[in-house]
């Protein structure tokens, strides 16, 4: 099959006309444009997709288009696509299908080969989180007895008949099925065939120690060691050190992807599972919940601004300049919130390094604080001609900052020492923390120096 760059077809007989041409990403991106015209072509379309791609595909479209998708197909149809998948692609695609209908799932499981329904229990027992639920089954092992003819030879008849894809190596394991080691099949071709895998380990010039990952691993982990590492596939092993499966970079770019999108979200307060909802009532009732929190914490500052109503009364233009000092420290603030919580998902900061963190974070806003609290107290003084009025703002913009910066790198800690995840609450806390700061020490300040 020869993949052209991506391309988005919208006619759904030329879709259906150069299906060899297209990758299965263009195929369903195709999908989702023709549903968005016309339900009926894309169900049609949908059904007439070959079984070699329409596993493929079904996995790479919208999550609301897959329900519709999971309805319209015959549970054959399904069987069908399903059996030419890698076994951790088959799983998802089961477990799509449960989600929207128990009994379908079940019927499309029943007519399935054996050693795959094995597979899918199997695969299905580990927690959403582990390693072992983003694995594959299907790898190119050998025992190290064996000669390196015979294996190749093994992999030959295996990729023939399709049963293997995107071997990077070959693992070896010892009589038990433990890994011992792992070798990459541009190093095997230049080494004697007529030779034992043990015969080539022994060799002491070569070194083959392999990477693994434990089946129970928490899979944003075996995803940082992926990017440190610049891995395309790694073994997994479970119990006693039994090789068992592989992952390939493929499904750890979901991860990564799926990680990075959550931790947007979170941020916003905005919920994902319900952005890909096509009921907008549901959605709006999501995000209505976080705006709710804001209102509270949007009231308090008005509170504290209330508390000065009489230090306003006199100086008008405390409340002309009252949103600037707000309005700093809140952007501020969000700027070290999105870097610590990022680096906190990354692992480039732990609990025990964070004073380090805390210190650079207050510094910097520290120095901007003075930088802004200079040019606003110019501004403020030749704008109102009233020296001491660029004092107050002045003043109040370093009060700010400093807190925007403190509280923007402690907040994101201290959820995350009560394992809280720190995108999820930071946000509201910070803009609670840097109004009512911003607007108590400047209109505090204005009735100390003014009146």
């Amino acid at each position: 099959m020869s993949h052209q760059s991506s391309r988005v077809v919208t006619d759904p007989n030329k879709l259906l006309e150069n299906l060899d041409d297209l990758h299965p990403a263009d195929i369903a991106q195709s999908l989702k444009k023709i549903e968005k015209e016309d339900n009926e072509q894309f169900l049609d379309v949908l059904n007439k997709l070959p079984e070699d791609i329409l596993g493929e595909v079904l996995l790479e479209l919208p999550e609301n288009l897959k329900d519709d998708a999971y309805e319209q197909l015959s549970i054959e149809k399904l069987q069908d696509a399903i059996d030419e998948l890698e076994s951790d692609d088959q799983t998802d695609i089961i477990i799509d299908i449960e989600d929207y209908n128990k009994e379908k799932a079940q019927e499309v499981f029943e007519g399935l080969e054996e050693e795959d329904q094995k597979d899918i229990n199997w695969l299905k027992n580990y927690e959403e989180d582990e390693a072992g639920s983003y694995m594959q089954t299907e790898l190119f092992s050998a025992n190290i007895n064996e000669l390196i003819s015979d294996s190749i030879e093994r992999l030959r008849v295996s990729k023939e008949k399709e049963e293997l894809e995107n071997i990077h190596q070959v693992y070896i394991t010892d009589d038990e099925g433990k890994l011992v080691a792992s070798i990459l099949l541009e190093d095997l071709i230049i080494f004697d065939y007529k030779q034992t895998y043990k015969e080539l380990i022994e060799n002491k010039e070569n070194n083959f120690s392999p990477f693994y990952v434990h089946d129970k691993d928490d899979i944003d982990e075996v995803a940082k060691k992926f990017e440190q590492y610049n891995l395309s596939v790694v073994a997994v092993i479970g119990y006693k050190g039994m090789l068992i499966g592989r992952i390939t970079s493929d499904d750890i770019i979901d991860v990564i992807e799926q990680n990075a999108t959550e931790q947007m979200y979170q941020l916003a307060g905005v919920n994902e599972d319900f952005e890909h909802e096509d009921n907008l009532v549901n959605t709006a009732k999501k995000r209505a919940l976080w705006l709710f929190l804001n209102l509270g914490t949007a009231i308090l500052a008005s509170l504290v601004i209330g508390i000065f109503d009489e230090t306003i009364q006199a100086y008008v233009a405390l409340a002309i300049l009252m949103p600037i000092v707000a309005s700093m420290g809140g952007n501020a603030g969000t700027q070290t919130l999105a870097v610590m919580v990022r680096q906190l998902a990354l692992g480039d900061i732990e609990l025990e390094n964070s004073k380090d963190a805390i210190k650079k974070e207050v510094f910097i806003s520290l120095f901007n604080g003075f930088l802004f609290a200079l040019i606003m107290g110019v501004i403020a003084w030749l704008w109102f001609d009233e020296k001491l009025l660029g004092v107050v703002i002045g003043l109040s913009m370093i009060i700010n900052l400093f807190s925007a910066g403190f509280f923007g790198a402690g907040i994101p800690l201290v959820l995350k020492k009560f394992d809280i995840d720190p995108a999820i609450g930071s946000t509201v806390l910070l803009t609670t923390v840097t109004d009512i700061v911003g607007f108590f020490s400047f209109l505090g300040l204005a009735k100390i120096i003014l009146l």
